[in-house]
């Protein structure tokens, strides 16, 4: 008896313990940190676009606000890269991702991997100024500045 007993616990232990680290591996939340390009500082990153294995669908309901200014992002099981975008406050114009300011073409997105991101945490390139930043395993930080006049005319040449 005692024995079926200690065989049961130990077995529920083991499925416990299973379970968790399922869970632990299938944990998809990154942390996103939007900064100034030019000043470094910290942007209220509630308007965010996210977007994953190079689909045309953004995805804002993954993004939830943070008290301190970051983002809290949750992505689906199958998301293998991601890029952002983000809009200022309420309206649809979109900041300029610094990672590719210096590019030739302008609207090209630079996609990185969850991977990364989740074991190492990642930080895009700064084109539009000399900040740095570090980031932490499931941190993603991103640079970004406002439109200019140049920007605005290069993107109705596109259109």
């Amino acid at each position: 008896m005692f024995a079926r007993t200690l065989t049961a616990l130990l077995t529920i232990v083991c499925i416990a313990v299973f379970c968790g680290s399922l869970a632990a591996q299938t944990d998809r939340t990154i942390t996103i940190r939007m900064l100034d390009g030019a000043t470094g500082k910290l942007l209220s990153s509630a308007n965010l676009l996210i977007r994953i294995n190079h689909q045309k669908t953004p995805h804002a309901d993954w993004v939830h606000a943070n008290e301190d200014g970051t983002a809290r992002l949750t992505l689906p099981p199958d998301a293998t890269v991601l890029t952002p975008e983000a809009t200022y406050h309420d309206t649809m114009e979109t900041y300029v991702n610094c990672d590719s300011v210096k590019d030739k073409q302008f609207s090209g997105a630079h996609w990185y991997a969850v991977s990364g991101i989740l074991s190492t945490g990642v930080v895009t390139p700064n084109g539009c100024g000399k900040k740095t930043a570090v980031a932490k395993p499931g941190e993603f930080i991103f640079f970004v500045r406002h439109k200019n006049w140049q920007d605005s005319m290069r993107q109705d040449y596109t259109e």
